[in-house]
């Protein structure tokens, strides 16, 4: 590990005890949050995206706030469904943030998780898919979309303003987004599918496959699995690869009366009609916690961790649980802050 961030759900809802009561308030905060994580030397600030639901659903008019606010911080998704997406439309938002950011963007993106409608991209206006789940009209939407960040023409020019057969592209362009986009992938062979493709890697605390062992054993299979299949294509550098825990340091009587009496163990269940594993939560005092994850053979392999975070407990005690990562656990992992500059990828090696 060489950095981490925070990711956002982006709750709200008037529940009694809870700092998002508002859509306004759980924006607002991620904003406010992501400066104060700025200042503490956080490499990222990520947001989850769901539709249908009281959470954050368009980000990228929150990425651009905060990008916007704040001067190394990264920002980005974890994930953007692309079942729910123009992707035209997409690049040119994703060009005009990269560029507004300085290229600071981690932009996340996948065939998404189950979400509360039926088949709700269909509302959107998408159809046509043959797949329940809709990851054909995905891959597909996203290939179009790297064609249009690539520059490519994708649209006949009018042929009374340019000359025969032009093929326009959008605009605008912000050149070398390609390399901050990330695929979010839930099992070992869409990893290989990323790495073949010479994108990102993003993994979460679940996956939706079950392999027999635990958790971060088999994140870090499917990490080597996208590795080897970037090495295999060709491609060279440091791509990066981030992971995603539940880690909450307790150094408090108020830490231990929200994360004490927490499960310690991996789970599997049943997701969307695929038997998946759901990563532990790590609570506990600091000591234990860098001893654990020193174990976590996934955080191993990985640049960046993304702490999920319980963003309705307020920008106070999120940005707490944040400085007490960096000031007690991190530095043993190997966290360098982003005054060091951006973070990059382990480089492929055979």
């Amino acid at each position: 590990m060489k950095a981490f961030g925070f990711l956002s759900f982006g709750h709200y809802a008037p529940f009694r005890g809870s700092q998002t009561q508002s859509a306004k308030d759980m924006i607002l905060q991620t904003v406010d949050l992501a400066v104060g994580a700025d200042e503490l030397g956080v490499n990222g600030a990520y947001v989850r995206v769901h539709h249908f639901a009281p959470q954050q659903a368009s980000p990228i008019p929150l990425l651009t706030a905060m990008a916007a606010r704040t001067q190394r911080i990264e920002v980005g998704t974890g994930v953007i469904d692309m079942r729910y997406e123009n992707p035209l439309y997409l690049a040119e938002e994703a060009a005009a943030l990269d560029i507004i950011a300085g290229n600071r963007i981690a932009l996340g993106i996948s065939r998404g998780s189950p979400e509360p409608a039926v088949r709700g991209y269909e509302a959107f206006g998408y159809t046509g898919s043959a797949d329940p789940r809709g990851a054909d009209m995905a891959r597909e939407k996203f290939a179009l979309f790297l064609r249009a960040i690539d520059g490519e023409g994708v649209a006949d020019g009018d042929p009374h303003q340019f000359p025969h057969g032009t093929r326009l592209p959008v605009e605008p362009r912000s050149p070398g987004l390609r390399e901050r986009i990330w695929w979010g992938s839930g099992t070992r062979d869409t990893a290989e599918w990323a790495g073949k493709l010479g994108l990102n890697l993003m993994s979460s605390t679940l996956l939706t496959e079950d392999a027999g062992v635990p958790f971060h054993e088999l994140q870090r299979q499917q990490i080597d699995r996208y590795r080897a299949a970037y090495l295999a294509a060709g491609h060279t550098g440091s791509p990066r690869v981030s992971v995603s825990r539940s880690v909450f340091p307790i150094v408090s009587s108020r830490d231990a009366m929200y994360f004490g009496s927490r499960p310690d163990g991996d789970q599997v269940g049943i997701i969307d009609g695929f038997r998946s594993t759901f990563g532990k939560t790590y609570a506990g005092e600091p000591d234990e916690l860098v001893e654990e994850l020193l174990k976590d053979s996934a955080v191993a392999a990985a640049d960046t961790v993304m702490l999920t975070i319980p963003n309705q407990l307020g920008v106070e005690y999120n940005l707490h649980i944040l400085e007490t990562f960096a000031e007690h656990v991190a530095p043993a992992l190997g966290w360098k802050p982003n005054t060091d500059g951006p973070v990059e990828g382990y480089p492929a090696r055979a």
